[in-house]
């Protein structure tokens, strides 16, 4: 045979090969464009370190969100594709992630020396795994209960009938209940904020917050969204539409009462996050939002 053509099937078939390795491997996913739009289908997660604090124990408290640059939400149950570490591969983290771009979804909590080594969170989805590592980089740190350049704090939120003053980031769970299949669960939650130093004397929302689209924000909000769970949640209120989040929106920053209820398709373990909000912009450092999360037990 000719000693040329017995090369080329020889790097035919190591090409091929080459292309089956590389198809079974993740891809690593290319990191979007500032204000790029949202991809389709089969896009990247990409976890996000937004800051950290210190706590008056001494311990650290690291804050983190996500960017799914899917048009969909995107079930990644805990395990291999969805992990944290070193140590335990559940900290915390989401399994249900929203469209878009979400700030402060959780937080992990660690001692002086934990926060100094890198913790990391990796996400695989569609083929493509993102990773981001987080630790007390001072370049990150902030004020969880103040923004220094305006004054601003976050709003006050409170869970249930009864449930305490939250403010900042969130911290282990704000309340938990129990229901069935299909029966409306009742959620209370109330928020007020205080204008911010530099609009003390007027509290309106500016008009540059109505972000894309030239809509007005409302200066107060509180949102609720499904964090985990082996279903479908549906939430309701009076007078607006249901759907798989909710919005309560208020006139003004003193806020008030909502009372929103909730539906589970099946039965199993589920968390959901309210965020109240002030609309005076979205920051990783921790503006103007306060997060509680809820835990809730459906049974079949």
């Amino acid at each position: 045979m000719n000693p040329f053509r017995l090369s080329v099937i020889a790097l035919t078939v190591v090409t091929a090969c080459l292309i089956i390795v590389g198809v079974t491997e993740a891809q690593r996913p290319r990191s979007p464009l500032v204000l790029e739009p949202l991809g389709a289908t089969g896009e990247a997660i990409w976890p996000a370190y937004e800051a950290w604090s210190r706590n008056e124990d001494g311990t650290v408290t690291l804050l983190l969100g996500y960017f799914n640059r899917n048009d969909e939400a995107v079930e990644v149950p805990i395990g291999d594709d969805n992990s944290m570490g070193p140590g335990a591969q559940d900290m915390g983290q989401p399994t249900h992630f929203l469209p878009g771009r979400h700030f402060g979804v959780f937080s992990v909590t660690v001692s002086e020396a934990e926060a100094e080594r890198k913790l990391t969170w990796a996400i695989r989805v569609n083929n493509q795994l993102s990773e981001i590592a987080f630790w007390n980089n001072p370049e990150y740190y902030a004020n969880p209960f103040l923004e220094l350049a305006t004054g601003n704090t976050p709003p006050v939120l409170r869970v249930g009938a009864s449930g305490d003053e939250l403010q900042g980031p969130p911290h282990g769970i704000a309340a938990t209940y129990a229901t069935t299949v299909g029966e409306p669960l009742t959620l209370l939650a109330s928020a007020a904020d205080q204008p911010q130093t530099d609009e003390a004397e007027s509290p309106e929302p500016r008009a540059d917050r109505g972000g894309r689209g030239g809509r007005r924000r409302a200066p107060l909000s509180i949102t609720w969204k499904k964090f985990r769970g082996p279903g479908e949640v549906t939430f309701e209120a009076e007078g607006i539409d249901a759907g798989a989040e909710l919005i309560h929106e208020f006139d003004d920053l003193a806020g008030g009462e909502t009372r929103t209820t909730v539906t589970f398709s099946e039965p199993g373990q589920y968390r959901l996050m309210a965020t109240a909000n002030d609309n005076s912009g979205s920051s990783s450092r921790q503006c103007c939002w306060t997060t509680a999360h809820v835990d809730v037990t459906v049974s079949p």
